[in-house]
């Protein structure tokens, strides 16, 4: 698929060309590397790219100097040194997009450079620099190439580049990202330190530009350091001192692999997948409603600590649906590809809905798992990368079979609801459910066939049951058709308690069971449609329903009403005047007074003819409702008594002789017969039992969303400039950037086979060569702060080079080799001693490194937000270790939501343990994510999101010092201290801890280190005026300690807690507690 990288045997030497210069140097903006060195040669976020160039050019420069005076210079290498050049400062005017060049000259490849221009002159004459218009436009100091207005100008070091690149040849090559990854010899040092190959790479570079790796971490630093990557905790106490007493590499290889099979493992890895595929449980445009996404979050954490392989991994995010006969987990998957920001705004426009969600997954994809910007071609070709706009949209229609337009034909249907509706959405089953569907589901099957058994068993008997019915017609019996019994009919509308009891000493009238409705004032039940007899009212026909009353619980006030065209204005009412419901004083058309209650202590029939309550003969009835006021009431067996044995459809069959009746009568007889049959009844309402529990079941389970495919996909069009409403542009197929190759599929290609080509080696035709750099790149730069290339989130033109593209390279094929085995290759990483190696740079470092780029030393910084939240509450005691589950919302300030609506929201924190989980279940609310997330520089997850920038600020410490979660944090850790302090167990002797070596204790949990006699002097002085000032402020006492979840204590006094409440604020709010080091 990819052109084949050549041999580069400088890997041997560690030899890497020259790049441009660096511009200037500024304060480092985080704040958080260690010594005076680091403060004053940290350098600008935004100078990185220029800074990375220069890091290169250093070891060029280094190297150089280290040859013979007699050698000559290595070849200008095209992809390291001349395209960063060409993308950075020719490309806008000169790259591949054809709208935007100037002069028609294309620098893009060699074909195109070494042309002759319309003009007459040729840009690049290979192997002449002053024939070549470039060398004599970029040397022109009247009128230099780029522009002075562009203010983009290039370096005198630059200049050279190209100026030695055309006399050289001007060779052009692939860019690196884009050739096969191949093997190379690892380099060979004349020294003990490397570990593993990894260590050899790095060690090359390092030696280049007369660099040491820095000493190895201690091992209280290292285990800290592990847990924390690992399992994003910091280590027990016991941990740390059971580590350095047996130390070694047997034991640091045994506590590599435990914290791999930890269930902790998959929570820490899956924050950053998730911050690459933009999960959040809000929806994100106009009223960023709630939606089902939870159970794709506890996907990911299963996926990473069973160790799916990320081949696997990939496919059944992206086209699990689409697999033979997918699973639920599979199915769950697919939620990737719902997690778009989608809107349920009134009025949209269906057409720019689709072509928003269609360009945000092609961004998506496209950045997540290619590192590229395809979604810069949308409007017009790639400035600087080989993506076309017809690449664009024929990746886009990739995506034009997921069925996700429900809400967008039919927004007022979730507008003012959440969580919305997202549909299609799927009920989630555990292991026990999914027994117990299969059991109702089995016992469903076994009951139909006995319905129809029972209804063929009775054609025999039809002759001779209708010549009974006759009779009974003309004796003018009357006839009962049964509303409510054992179960309620599912289908229809129901409301209130339907509370079906046995067993309250209280026989039943009609089957097994009743309803029971006890309440202290007005309560009802009813039922609207959930049964096919509704009744049209004949004359004479009576409503009726079977009640017992309670002895000692008696109502003041029963009421029957009638449901009729949707209202319920006709009504019957015995004894008080208690319920309001159409109250009137006395009766009347529709509102009739049937007198007193009647006996308690027994059933009683209530009987209504339908006429006394103003229902005249022809109305339809399709419910009723059971009203009391107070008291206890069985309600059983409720229906319809009719004037005629037999409704009018049946009497007029039957007054047909037999020999003349139609089908149709015949049809109406037969089914009079089998609705009679008390078997068939019975076996119908154990079926509807059956049913009803069965759905009820299936109502109780989590909703999730997942991939549905549409039988036709949605038909996609180029949009001229990426306007919506502009349908002239050409229709497109699902393909692959043209520049990647194909994909010869013989028909038209599926999500499943873009997932599949995603993780194919290129010698089998696919990209996985590519996909495989991306993924080690970005967990490489979990593991180490900066990834092998900086730019995680680019590897095209505009992306910075790999500092260490033999290693990458390494890794990738390694990575593919092992299966894609996601923990072994982080296993790797970590047992390399560049892993290992102290955060602490030297002077030489410092200087000729300041942003570690070459990886002299371990990278030192904050821990994400979520870690931040769960080392304080795993510090203090009260993290609840639980796996999976909905997300939960932890306390914030409480009018945050005031401008959140569509609909209105007031926010409900969860107050139980719910709010003491891991920070990666917490809510994400896109339009206003929790401010203690906000603050510590968490992402709102709009958009893939492929590094987290840190920033320290004053709302930082603030949040550590006074969100409610902290505190109680700081209140439990307090309480933790002192209960260590008075636990003579634990410290085993016969006397409490004094306040020293509670502090030590406090410290050692806080941040695995012992500490230092001045730190103790100074909590010490910190604990003893707390205990003064306190003692003077009693009342703050109370505010302080009546804080979040309280316990009684009464092993310490409040004044005392207090002021342990204070030393563990200070101890939790240390650079050092929230530091990864």
């Amino acid at each position: 698929m990819f052109p084949t990288r050549a041999s580069d045997d400088s890997a041997m030497t560690a030899t890497v060309p020259s790049g441009p210069e660096i511009s200037a140097l500024s304060p480092h903006p985080e704040g958080d590397r260690v010594g005076p060195v680091m403060e004053k040669y940290a350098i600008s976020r935004d100078l990185k790219p220029i800074f990375t160039a220069m890091v290169l050019l250093l070891l060029s420069i280094v190297v150089f100097a280290n040859r013979p005076a007699d050698d000559q210079p290595s070849p200008i290498d095209f992809s390291r040194q001349v395209r960063p050049i060409l993308s950075e400062h020719c490309f806008p005017c000169h790259g591949p997009n054809d709208e935007s060049r100037k002069a028609g000259l294309r620098l893009v490849d060699r074909e195109s450079a070494t042309e002759e221009l319309e003009s007459g002159f040729t840009a690049i004459v290979p192997g002449s620099r002053d024939d070549s218009e470039m060398w004599l436009r970029i040397t022109d100091p009247e009128d230099p190439m780029p522009p002075a207005k562009e203010h983009n100008e290039l370096s005198s070091k630059q200049v050279e580049v190209l100026g030695r690149w055309i006399e050289e040849g001007a060779e052009f090559a692939p860019h690196w990202a884009y050739v096969t990854p191949e093997p190379s010899e690892v380099p060979v040092t004349a020294h003990d330190w490397p570990a593993a190959s990894i260590d050899h790479y790095i060690l090359a570079q390092l030696q280049a530009v007369g660099l040491e790796p820095a000493p190895d971490a201690d091992d209280t630093t290292l285990i800290r350091r592990l847990h924390l990557d690992l399992s994003g905790l910091p280590p027990e106490p016991d941990r740390i001192a059971e580590f350095t007493n047996e130390s070694g590499e047997e034991a640091y290889l045994e506590q590599v692999n435990r914290l791999l099979a930890s269930p902790h493992f998959g929570e820490r890895l899956a924050s950053f997948w998730l911050d690459l595929v933009r999960y959040a449980d809000t929806v994100g445009y106009h009223g960023d409603q709630e939606h089902h996404s939870w159970p794709y979050r506890d996907w990911v954490i299963e996926a990473f600590n069973s160790n799916m392989p990320f081949d696997q991994f990939t496919i059944e995010q992206i086209a699990g649906d689409l697999l033979e006969q997918p699973d639920q987990n599979q199915l769950v998957a697919t939620g990737y590809n719902r997690l778009l920001q989608t809107t349920h705004e009134g009025g949209l426009q269906l057409k720019e809905y689709r072509a928003i969600y269609m360009a945000d997954r092609v961004r998506n994809l496209s950045e997540t798992w290619l590192g590229g910007t395809l979604g810069c071609a949308q409007c017009h070709d790639h400035k600087y990368d080989p993506y076309t706009t017809r690449d664009f949209y024929s990746f886009g229609a990739f995506f034009a079979d997921i069925d996700d337009e429900d809400h967008l034909r039919n927004p007022y249907g979730g507008l003012n609801s959440t969580p919305t509706r997202r549909r299609p959405e799927m009920r989630l089953m555990t292991d026990e459910g999914r027994s117990r569907a299969e059991q109702l589901a089995r016992k469903i099957s076994e009951t139909k066939p006995q319905i129809d058994a029972a209804i063929e068993a009775l054609v025999p008997e039809q002759q001779a049951w209708e010549q009974q019915l006759v009779a009974r017609i003309e004796s003018t019996e009357r006839r009962q058709s049964v509303w409510v019994d054992d179960v309620l009919d599912t289908g229809g509308t129901v409301s209130g308690r339907w509370n079906f009891v046995a067993a309250e000493g209280v026989p039943a009238h009609s089957g097994q069971v009743y309803r029971k409705q006890s309440s202290d004032g007005l309560i009802q039940h009813y039922t609207v449609g959930t049964t096919e007899k509704t009744i049209t009212v004949s004359d004479g026909d009576v409503l009726f329903a079977w009640i017992y009353m309670a002895a000692d619980s008696q109502p003041a006030a029963v009421m029957l009403q009638c449901n009729t065209a949707g209202d319920w204005q006709h009504r019957a009412l015995w004894g008080g005047d208690e319920i309001v419901y159409g109250r009137q004083p006395e009766s009347s058309a529709a509102y009739q007074r049937m007198g007193k209650l009647p006996a308690v202590g027994e059933w009683v029939r209530l009987e209504v003819p339908f006429e006394s309550i103003g229902l005249k003969s022809g109305t339809v009835v399709s419910g009723v409702a059971f009203t009391q006021f107070g008291g206890t009431v069985y309600w059983d067996l409720c229906g319809v008594e009719n004037a005629s044995a037999a409704p009018a459809p049946v009497v007029e069959a039957l007054a047909v002789a037999a020999a003349d009746r139609t089908d149709a009568h015949r049809l109406v007889l037969s089914n009079y017969h089998v609705d009679q049959s008390q078997q068939v009844v019975a076996l119908r309402s154990q079926l509807a039992s059956l049913q009803k529990r069965a759905s009820s079941l299936t109502e109780r389970q989590p909703l999730a969303l997942f991939t549905r495919s549409l039988e036709s996909p949605r038909t996609v069009r180029i949009l001229p400039r990426g306007n919506w409403l502009d349908e002239t542009g050409e229709i497109v197929e699902p393909k692959i950037p043209q520049f990647l190759g194909s994909l010869e599929t013989g028909q038209r290609a599926t999500r499943l086979d873009l997932a599949r080509w995603l993780v194919t080696p290129e010698a089998e035709g696919g990209i996985g060569g590519l996909s495989a750099r991306v993924f080690v790149n970005r967990v490489w730069a979990q593991f180490f702060g900066e990834g092998l290339c900086s730019s995680v989130e680019d590897f095209g033109g505009q992306g910075r080079p790999a500092t260490h593209p033999e290693l990458l390279d390494a890794l990738a094929i390694e990575f593919i080799d092992s299966g894609w085995d996601i923990q072994g290759l982080i296993r790797r990483l970590v047992l390399s001693r560049t892993y290992r190696q102290s955060s602490r740079p030297s002077p030489r470092a410092a200087e000729v490194d300041p942003e570690n780029l070459l990886f002299s030393h371990q990278a030192r910084h904050r821990l994400p937000a979520e870690m931040v939240r769960d080392a304080s509450l795993w510090i203090s005691g009260l993290l609840v270790d639980q796996l999976g589950g909905p997300s939960v919302k932890p306390p914030q300030p409480p009018h945050y939501y005031r401008h959140l609506n569509f609909p209105p929201r007031k926010y409900k924190p969860d107050m139980g343990s719910n709010q003491w989980r891991r920070g990666v279940y917490v809510h994400w609310q896109r339009q206003y994510l929790h401010p203690m997330l906000l603050a510590f520089d968490a992402p709102t997850r709009e958009d893939c999101t492929s590094r987290r920038h840190r920033s320290n600020t004053p709302l930082a410490a603030l949040v550590l010092l006074n969100d409610p979660v902290f505190v109680e944090a700081a209140r439990s850790f307090a309480l933790r201290i002192t209960r260590w302090q008075h636990d003579l167990d634990l410290i085993g002797r016969d006397s409490a801890g004094t306040d020293e070596e509670a502090i030590v204790f406090a410290m050692k949990r806080a941040t695995s280190r012992h500490p230092e006699p001045s730190e103790i002097e100074l909590l010490m002085n910190l604990l003893e005026s707390s205990r003064e000032h306190f003692a003077a402020h009693p009342e703050q006492v109370k505010t302080l300690l009546d804080a979040g979840a309280r316990e009684a204590v009464d092993f310490i006094e409040p004044v005392d807690l207090a002021a342990w409440v204070e030393v563990a604020r200070a101890i939790l709010n240390l650079h050092e507690t929230t530091t990864r080091e």
